[in-house]
């Protein structure tokens, strides 16, 4: 399909800098067929039936942005770096800036002198260099060692419509991480969790609705635009997840006894469309998903999304043009901006029960 197809204007000042507080007090857009209806976060146990399973994604986002310079030659140019991808125990994949002032061999130091890590020092070597500003970083600390060093050193990466109007700040160290935060190794965070509260939580399950886990680590690519004319040129980014057998029975047995799948966020959507059988069933899942999700596509498993709203262009609004239909995702978002609702990461959400379900 052609990229354009996906545009739409969006006014600056619709742009969130800052979550709502409390996180529940958001509003939520309710997308159903042709009916738009203005709600709040907090009243998602209204709108969901006893028996659905809401499945959260619990990554944890890890203090990804690095900032240092390199050492080793004449000059010391400052180098930012953006950690994407873990490969092993010492190497990531990283987004580096100015891309063009490393070659492979230069060595990097990241960190502040007189703080933490060996006098605030973390050191990497450039390994491999890539397209687009890709490089592999090899860094001098393995495994644990090098998870506290990179968490002592770095900084929340927040996304490039936020940093690029406000430095990241302490505040943002916990609002930039959902409750359900446990597995370390996320670059972005799934933000439709952002929403929630222990208050919301205890809510959806006095109604009787289920909260299932699952883990994708968010990369950044969850960013990158879709450059191509056409969706068929756009390559997606992988993304390492994991859905225990556990997690994958409750959920067919809900389905089973008339409950719905209820993904909670795009993260979460991707890696249950990922792990589904052609019958709609969920197996359990270990491993990379590079999974592209445009109209056209089969929904197998979800039935309802709860998400934020997405940038212009981006794979996300394809994929809930996809689940919802591109002309009705097209009314809802000129709606939410006539309404004021606040987009992207720490903005508002919505809710969108599958077009044909």
């Amino acid at each position: 399909m052609r990229t354009d197809l996906f545009d739409f204007e969006l006014p600056p000042s619709s742009i969130a800098l800052r979550p709502a507080s409390p996180r529940d007090s958001a509003r939520m857009l309710v997308v159903q067929g042709n009916r738009l209806e203005d709600r709040a976060v907090s009243d998602l146990p209204a709108l969901l039936r006893a028996g659905d399973q809401l499945v959260v994604n619990d990554t944890k986002v890890i203090a990804a942005q690095l900032h240092g310079r390199r050492i080793g030659r004449e000059t010391e140019p400052k180098i930012d770096a953006t950690l994407i991808k873990r490969l092993d125990g010492s190497r990531w994949q990283a987004l580096v800036k100015p891309a063009k002032k490393l070659v492979r061999g230069d060595r990097i130091r990241f960190g502040n002198e007189g703080r933490v890590c060996l006098l605030g020092n973390l050191d990497a070597e450039v390994e491999h260099k890539g397209d687009d500003g890709e490089v592999t970083l090899s860094f001098s600390f393995h495994g644990a060692v090098l998870d506290q060093a990179i968490s002592d050193v770095g900084s929340p990466p927040l996304p490039p419509y936020i940093a690029g109007k406000r430095a990241a700040d302490d505040r943002d160290v916990t609002d930039y991480q959902t409750m359900f935060a446990s597995e370390e190794g996320a670059v972005a965070a799934p933000t439709a969790g952002l929403h929630f509260t222990p208050a919301l939580e205890r809510a959806l399950r006095e109604r009787g609705i289920g909260l299932q886990r699952l883990t994708l680590h968010v990369g950044a690519g969850t960013f990158l635009p879709v450059k191509a004319d056409d969706t068929a040129g756009h390559r997606m980014h992988s993304e390492w997840g994991t859905l225990s057998e556990a997690t994958a029975a409750a959920l067919n047995d809900a389905r089973a006894k008339g409950g719905r799948i209820v993904a909670v966020g795009t993260t979460s959507l991707r890696l249950l469309e990922s792990a589904a059988r052609e019958d709609g069933s969920i197996a359990p899942f270990e491993g990379e998903t590079a999974i592209f999700i445009t109209p056209g596509y089969r929904f197998r498993a979800v039935e309802v999304l709860m998400t934020n709203f997405h940038l212009p262009r981006s794979t996300l609004f394809m994929l809930v043009s996809a689940f919802s239909g591109l002309e009705t995702m097209k009314r809802a978002y000129a709606h939410a901006i006539d309404e004021g609702y606040r987009f992207y990461s720490y903005g508002d959400a919505c809710l969108l029960f599958r077009a044909n379900s």
